[in-house]
């Protein structure tokens, strides 16, 4: 969908990866010839565990209790926990589809958006994709599985003008990212080469080489796929 649509340049990676600064860096490039605003299509759910774990006394156990369950959403082979967390899932993907709407409203417009992430269903639980990736073991809970899954194929269905698909190992992300957990960070590295969105245009880059290297690299492959858009 949206050949209509100005150009979505999509920046995806694990933590750590660099998604941030780099989208940042190519907004600035792209802004030199063109209208291009910033889309950032994440949730906060890592950060907030994170907030929530540094409160005092109750914040830790709060925090290991709160990972538990998005542990058991995000992983296939576990039971979805139950249906408090099922619609609470469903409710933080219709914000996700929000954001996404305001995007599309934004490149109809005409205004090209250069997106931190981007929704995809070749991993679900993980890198943006849907949040009930566990198995829905009632009617419920399988009826709003599949409405948060409808929200996601509709999104997928808009396939990014580029990806630009950053990879990094482990031992990177946890000297970069000291305070996240080292096995999340291990699935999140090991699943980003399944990400294809779609079939969309994609570039790899290994986000270990010195951040001007990458940047060159990132900014060619966005001027060309700007101007054959």
């Amino acid at each position: 969908m949206g050949s209509e649509l100005a150009p979505l340049i999509a920046v995806v990676g694990s933590d750590g990866s660099g998604k941030s600064t780099l989208s940042a860096d190519l907004l600035a490039h792209i802004q030199q010839t063109r209208r291009a605003e910033a889309g950032y299509l994440g949730l906060g759910s890592g950060e907030q565990g994170r907030r929530i774990g540094r409160w005092p006394i109750i914040g830790p156990p709060l925090h290991r209790w709160l990972d538990g369950i998005a542990d058991r959403l995000r992983d296939p082979g576990e039971p979805i926990p139950s249906l408090f967390a099922a619609r609470y899932a469903l409710r933080r993907s219709r914000r996700r589809r929000a954001k996404f709407d305001a995007l599309v409203a934004q490149r109809r417009a005409g205004i090209t958006v250069v997106t931190d992430r981007y929704p995809q269903l070749e991993v679900p639980g993980l890198h943006d994709g849907p949040i009930l990736a566990g198995r829905a073991t009632n009617p419920r809970l399988a009826a709003i599985q599949a409405e948060e899954g409808a929200l996601y194929a509709e999104m997928a269905s808009y396939v990014p003008t580029l990806v630009i698909r950053l990879h990094v190992d482990v031992d990177t992300v946890m000297a970069r990212k000291p305070d996240h957990d080292r096995a999340l960070i291990a699935r999140k590295v090991e699943t980003v080469p399944l990400l294809t969105f779609n079939g969309a245009p994609i570039v790899d880059i290994d986000a270990t080489i010195p951040y001007e290297e990458e940047l060159a690299l990132a900014t060619a492959a966005v001027d060309k796929a700007l101007a054959a858009a």
